[in-house]
């Protein structure tokens, strides 16, 4: 649908066919925490560093909306629960598509925890959103993660994989999965999903050498793109760790440049 392509277009470089992608739905999660404490000049860092989407809940629709400044693709985050729930895996629906598309977002997503005690509602969910997005032309971008009892280790490509093959088979647009560790392995998962795949930037990390190994070596497997979140919002430089991911999802910068240009 034409419709669709459009709004992929907004959130995906329509060149390179991949994506930079700044997750801000972490305030529901675990509350507010440094880097979304003023979310204009937050969205106004990555914004100018390059991002080509934001992924928020939907009532910063209205806070984070800036009025000014460089254009970034909106995609409204559907899925929710917090850190003090007796089970934070089960994620419920707070938001539909018809309702993300009256606050003008080009995508919508959606977090499944595969593994978890509750999968089957959370599988249920994905069936009727990937339906309703079908529906309106709206791209959905799917977070699979790999949590509960029989996942002995999140970043497997095992599980990974699998995770990343159940969010195309039931419809994402756009699959997110944590890194598996290497370009070797995280092919098997790109090779295993028919639709894109960005990594999950997951827990700050430690130095910036360790997020651009991680983002070039999704890059060199033939990822998407990546969905990172603490990792660029959390960072010292918000606005320059970004433009330098940018480069090395879109330009094919290496992570000496990008650590060179980091230290400039």
């Amino acid at each position: 649908m034409v419709g669709k392509r459009i709004r992929m277009e907004r959130i995906m470089d329509r060149s390179s066919g991949k994506t930079v992608i700044v997750p801000m739905d972490h305030g529901v999660t675990l509350g507010p925490m440094p880097g979304l404490i003023d979310m204009r000049k937050t969205i106004d860092a990555v914004a100018r560093g390059g991002a080509n989407a934001i992924a928020i809940h939907k009532g910063l629709v209205e806070t984070g909306h800036r009025k000014s400044g460089k254009d970034v693709g909106l995609i409204i985050h559907l899925s929710a629960s917090t850190c003090m729930a007796p089970d934070p895996n089960c994620k419920v629906l707070v938001c539909c598509v018809e309702e993300a598309i009256k606050l003008g977002a080009d995508a919508v997503s959606i977090h499944v925890n595969i593994g978890a005690e509750d999968e089957k509602s959370m599988l249920k969910d994905f069936g009727r959103v990937a339906r309703e997005a079908v529906e309106w032309g709206m791209p959905l971008l799917a977070m699979m993660y790999m949590r509960g009892a029989k996942v002995k280790n999140g970043y497997d490509v095992s599980v990974v994989k699998h995770a990343a093959r159940v969010g195309a088979e039931l419809g994402a647009d756009i699959v997110k999965v944590p890194y598996t560790g290497s370009p070797e392995s995280f092919q098997e998962v790109v090779e295993g999903c028919f639709v894109p795949v960005v990594i999950a930037g997951g827990e700050k990390m430690e130095t910036d050498r360790d997020i651009l190994e991680m983002v070039k070596g999704s890059i060199m497997a033939g990822g998407a793109g990546v969905s990172i979140g603490r990792n660029a919002f959390q960072h010292r430089d918000p606005e320059k760790i970004i433009r330098i991911i940018h480069k090395l999802v879109h330009n094919r910068f290496t992570v000496e440049e990008g650590l060179r240009e980091i230290a400039a």
